[in-house]
């Protein structure tokens, strides 16, 4: 994305200083058209526009802004500055609270909120504002300046800043939990418990390390943990509401449900009609099968709030809900809303796109979806041929004769069964069938093999390394140099990290698509683990990804020739899975499970090494807790017509067959 010369900002702002907006203006304008995605430039000419009284011009300009780059946060700031200006208190309180959110180096945004906050009599808020303005008033600069460029998405150079102030103060809590944020990001989850889990230990009343570290155990998986940690943050203040959010949320994770339904009521006695609290009890509800209660749920928060994008979301995403025409005409009018958050935007035009393809409007359904991944896709930072060159490298390194070479590494246990492939290819449905038998555990999409990967990757490059490894950094190359001792290491921590999610069975599921990249590794660590390929013809599961608003991660899923090269890239590298560990993963295709489905479970067991029981059969009458988009679909028997619904909206998908190369 390009962005104005340092030198026309020095001028520009020059000019503004002086009172020269005039000239200012000019400037931008001249810049803005040969260039009209700058966003620096944009963003100077709202100010400047503000500065003339031309509200509504600076309300368009922003407007431009955001289309390219929603998450800007001085451009929240400066849209706080013009709804003040004209008087929109509440919406001016709302921006700012973006600016705050988006970058919380903002001090400008933190006090103007604060300042309208009291002056519209909420003194509530307007007291934990101003403590979270003195927090970052009392911050070394240093740390202000990462705050800034965690915001920008400089990961690496604030990474940089932060750890060379923590050597000069090592003990210093917030900067730990800043370091501990940034790791988040980059995946390297390991590190940011142990950074937490020291600053807590330092300062037990820091709250938010304390939230902080909450975060990083439940992303790690580690729910009972993180659940007794938010017990005890509970403890110290039983009637904060913020507090109980949390201890509700951990216990949903750790899939404690009672507790967390009761614990959502408590905060509902308080506070009656909170759509947030309202949802997340829905999300509850869902997860362990109760449709109509999630559905009454989801109900009473948009009767609360009808802009609240997620709960629209959530009952399209139930995926056998139904819209009434009352309720599409409600979304249509939110997302007519000029000023509607940009997140609620992308939830309500997925929520649309579902509505109207069930309806069988499918050009409206496509605009919707396309509008939807299209906001996704400017806020994201996929990088296409970085993937590309990453899944390359892992074919360069991890040849036959690599594997040939260390035949005896690795940890001896057979327990996992991996489920590998793309998202929306069927991979919900062969864990539900496998954790049907009664010798295995279903689990969840576990991170530990991503984990191992991002800790290898930030290793030094071994020596000679090829051009790939500049590209993927030190893995996979890396791989080259790990020990007997280091693969077996490896593996026993994955089988003793997993233990948590287990139930008794002697085998179990990780259903993590994305560890088809990782299959050289895994193979590394353990050599006996069974690992399958769930596959879906190519037009039906790009478009399936296309159209699914996932919680996290699968970026690629948010531009038709992305999701396609994707798709290509891992057709590739499973090909070359295939000849360089020949018969160690089986290829289960959706299709042929649709359509024969005792022979292509008899077939799955065989491979597993488990005997035939014929509850696989019927899957959907297992009890457990399915997270995953899929949990409505696996809670009932295959739908054959579900193979062919992106037919409908072929005409629309041309730019992914050719990309596909399908005729």
């Amino acid at each position: 994305m390009a962005n104005a010369e340092p030198s026309l900002t020095a001028q520009v702002q020059a000019l503004m200083r002086s009172g020269q907006l005039g000239p200012a203006r000019s400037a931008l304008e001249e810049r803005l058209s040969d260039a009209d995605r700058d966003v620096e430039a944009l963003y100077l000419l709202a100010v400047v526009q503000r500065y003339q009284g031309e509200h509504e011009a600076a309300h368009e300009t922003l407007a431009g802004l955001f289309e390219i780059e929603p998450q800007n946060g001085r451009a929240h700031q400066e849209r706080g500055h013009l709804m003040k200006a004209i008087g929109r208190h509440e919406a001016a309180i709302d921006s700012y609270a973006a600016a705050c959110r988006h970058n919380p180096a903002l001090l400008a945004s933190w006090r103007a909120l604060e300042g309208l906050l009291l002056a519209t009599q909420q003194s509530d808020r307007a007291r934990k504002v101003a403590a979270q303005r003195r927090q970052l008033e009392q911050l070394p600069k240093p740390l202000l300046a990462v705050h800034e460029l965690i915001a920008q998405g400089r990961l690496l150079q604030a990474e940089e800043r932060c750890r060379s102030f923590l050597r000069r103060a090592p003990r210093h809590v917030e900067g730990m939990r800043l370091l501990a944020q940034i790791a988040m990001q980059l995946g390297v989850l390991d590190d940011a418990e142990f950074l937490l889990e020291s600053a807590v230990a330092l300062r037990p009343d820091h709250i938010p390390a304390q939230i902080d570290y909450i975060t990083a155990l439940r992303k790690r998986q580690q729910f009972q943990k993180a659940q007794t940690q938010a017990r005890a943050l509970l403890e110290r203040d039983p009637q904060n509401v913020q507090f109980q959010s949390i201890f509700a949320v951990e216990s949903m994770q750790r899939g404690d449900y009672e507790t967390a339904l009761a614990q959502f009521e408590r905060i509902l006695a308080q506070l009656p009609d909170d759509p947030v609290t309202l949802t997340s009890k829905g999300h509850a509800l869902k997860t362990c099968g109760r449709y109509d209660d999630a559905v009454s749920a989801y109900g009473r928060a948009l009767d609360a709030q009808p802009r609240h994008g997620e709960a629209w979301y959530s009952l399209a995403n139930l995926k056998t809900y139904r819209f009434t025409s009352a309720q599409l005409a409600q979304m249509e009018a939110q997302l007519a809303a000029r000023d509607l958050p940009h997140q609620d935007r992308v939830y309500l035009c997925f929520a649309m796109g579902k509505a109207q393809e069930d309806r069988n409007a499918y050009e409206a359904s496509f605009a919707h979806y396309a509008e939807g991944n299209e906001i996704k896709r400017r806020q994201s930072r996929y990088d296409a041929q970085r993937m590309h060159a990453e899944l390359m490298a892992q074919q360069r390194v991890c040849t036959p004769a690599f594997f040939e070479a260390r035949a005896h590494h690795g940890h001896p246990a057979a327990d996992p069964i991996f489920v590998v492939g793309l998202p929306r290819a069927g991979s919900t449905l062969l864990e539900q069938i496998l954790s049907s038998h009664s010798q295995v555990d279903g689990t969840l999409e576990l991170p530990n093999v991503l984990t191992l990967s991002q800790q290898l990757r930030r290793r030094p490059r071994p020596e000679g390394a090829g051009d790939e490894s500049a590209v993927a950094g030190a893995y996979p190359a890396i791989l080259t140099d790990l020990s007997a001792h280091d693969c077996a290491r490896f593996g026993e921590q994955y089988i003793e990290q997993t233990q948590i999610h287990r139930h008794g069975a002697p085998r179990f599921v990780d259903k993590m698509p994305n560890n088809f990249r990782h299959i050289g590794l895994i193979h590394l660590m353990l050599p006996n683990a069974k690992i399958i390929d769930a596959r879906r013809e190519a037009m039906a599961c790009c478009f399936s990804a296309f159209k699914q608003l996932f919680a996290e991660g699968q970026e690629f899923s948010y531009s038709l020739r992305d999701v396609a090269r994707y798709y290509a890239d891992y057709e590739r590298l499973m090909e070359h899975w295939d000849k360089a560990l020949p018969g160690r993963v089986l290829r289960v295709r959706h299709e042929e499970v649709v359509q024969d489905l005792e022979g292509q479970v008899r077939r799955l067991l065989d491979f597993c090494e488990l005997p035939f029981e014929a509850q696989c059969l019927r899957y959907w009458e297992t009890a457990r807790a399915v997270r995953t988009p899929s949990s409505e679909q696996v809670r009932r028997p295959i739908d054959r017509q579900s193979t062919e619904q992106w037919r409908a909206f072929a005409p629309w998908l041309g730019p992914l067959r050719e990309a596909l190369d399908q005729p």
